[in-house]
């Protein structure tokens, strides 16, 4: 479970290396600057949740509410 922002951040740059692209690349592919791209692996917690959820996307991190899984099994 990710837990903070800097969790977050750090697997999106895990993910984005093992795609081997640049912060750059990233940034343009979901249309925002790179200083964003930078701050969000940063872990800067007040980097904008909608650009936070579109860089995941890019590459391809899938975020899911386990808890809701879980209460529909009971």
């Amino acid at each position: 479970m990710i837990a903070t922002a800097q969790e977050f951040g750090q697997r999106v740059a895990r993910a984005r290396k093992a795609l081997g692209i640049t912060q750059r690349d990233l940034a343009l592919a979901i249309n925002t600057g790179e200083r964003f791209i930078v701050d969000l692996e940063a872990g800067k917690p007040t980097a904008q949740l909608g650009k936070a959820l579109a860089a995941a996307k890019a590459v391809g991190i899938r975020l899911e509410d386990i808890s809701s899984v879980e209460l529909n099994r009971g």
